[in-house]
């Protein structure tokens, strides 16, 4: 997330780790307003903004739902229409952090951005509505040469209990936007609005991480503390950027926290012994690097980063390398042969490409990744047969 030029800086997205609720974070002795002066005219979306509805909006959730259906048939009738592409033309994209009218209104979102939309129309419909975070292994993808974290959650609708009606839909009904895969075997928590709240903060802080805006990415990450500060992703962060602005003893003690936090948090774990091997303490953060491995080796997405890594840096066959032993692991992932297929079109084997670019293909999950990968097919069957 070429300043992370290895997996050793990650920037985590929409949030999924395991807070440990009993350790007290005091954000205020890990914050550096000095340092980032000026943060404080950065617009901050307020909790109102965030989870706010226009009048279109609203108009929108009227119409959806039928007052003569039950409870759970409005329910339905709403999650229909929010994914009906015809009523809302939304399409999937990583990088679009909004609020709920603006996801409303604009052509993309992500996951985050999509189940804050949701729960904002269905809180206006009268249903009763709560953020589950997706406890998914660690999963990766780049974007402008960083590699980040990405996170999940998702929701769960339930109508209002209304005097003596008996509500035969007590489990509720989920809402889910992966683009990916069902979510469903994965644990799952219960997550408050303020701890989504400052995912929105921290996803937006990401974004300014990403393009050097490193004022605006302290004032998102400093919201996101100061709304939840035992939400450990975003220690993380605020943590990396400590780094990057060399900011090295706030930086450790932000890793500190995440870990505390989270002792299993292993992207704190490897940003850290980055930052030991930074500041000399080589032997540290060959022993914390090597806990991380051993916890990684059997994650096909830990070898797909190190695998978009080496191809980033021009590294083919360690690249190809990395790829295959991701797809050893993992056969259903699209990403894995997008992987391959570039690493052999860079290598000139064109006829191994086009296979896998045709695998990749039937194994991708939305419409927009179907039609980039023919796109390439296409062209790479066009070259191919004028060779």
């Amino acid at each position: 997330m070429k300043l992370f030029t290895v997996v050793l800086a990650l920037v985590w997205l929409a949030g999924c780790a395991s807070t440990r609720q009993e350790f007290t974070v005091s954000p205020s002795t890990l914050l550096n307003d000095a340092a980032f002066s000026g943060y404080e005219r950065v617009n901050i979306e307020s909790e109102a903004d965030v989870f706010g509805l226009d009048a279109e909006a609203k108009a929108f959730v009227a119409k959806a739902i039928n007052p003569m259906h039950d409870p759970t048939e409005q329910m339905e009738d709403l999650v229909e229409a929010i994914f009906d592409r015809a009523d809302l033309n939304l399409l999937y994209m990583g990088a679009a952090n909004t609020t709920a009218t603006q996801t409303f209104h604009n052509q993309a979102a992500n996951c985050l951005s999509l189940s804050i939309m949701t729960y904002a129309l269905a809180k206006e419909a009268g249903f009763a509505v709560k953020f589950q975070d997706i406890e998914i292994p660690e999963y990766w993808t780049r974007r402008d040469g960083f590699s980040l974290l990405n996170g999940h959650i998702n929701l769960r609708l339930m109508p209002q209990h209304i005097g003596n009606v008996i509500n035969l839909l007590e489990t509720g009904y989920e809402v889910d936007f992966d683009p990916q895969a069902p979510r469903q075997h994965f644990p799952k928590r219960l997550v408050g609005r303020d701890t989504v709240l400052a995912m929105f903060y921290n996803n937006k802080g990401a974004d300014a991480l990403v393009n050097e805006d490193y004022k605006r990415a302290y004032a998102y990450f400093r919201a996101a503390a100061l709304t939840k500060p035992t939400f450990d992703s975003v220690w993380v962060n605020l943590a990396i950027l400590y780094r990057m602005t060399e900011h090295y003893g706030l930086s450790e003690k932000a890793y500190e926290v995440a870990l505390k936090l989270d002792p299993e948090n292993l992207t704190a774990m490897e940003n850290l012994a980055f930052l030991y091997a930074n500041t000399g303490r080589q032997q540290q953060a060959e022993e914390l690097e090597a806990v991380v491995e051993r916890r990684r080796v059997n994650n096909p997405f830990y070898h797909f980063i190190l695998g978009e890594q080496a191809f980033d840096e021009g590294q083919l066959d360690e690249a190809l390398s990395h790829y295959r032993d991701a797809l050893r692991l993992d056969k259903s992932r699209h990403e894995i042969y997008f992987g391959l297929a570039k690493t052999y079109f860079q290598m000139g084997d064109i006829s191994r490409s086009a296979r896998y670019f045709k695998q990749a293909s039937m194994k991708a999950f939305t419409a927009e990744d179907r039609h980039r990968y023919n796109g390439k097919l296409d062209l790479l069957t066009q070259r191919h047969a004028s060779l």
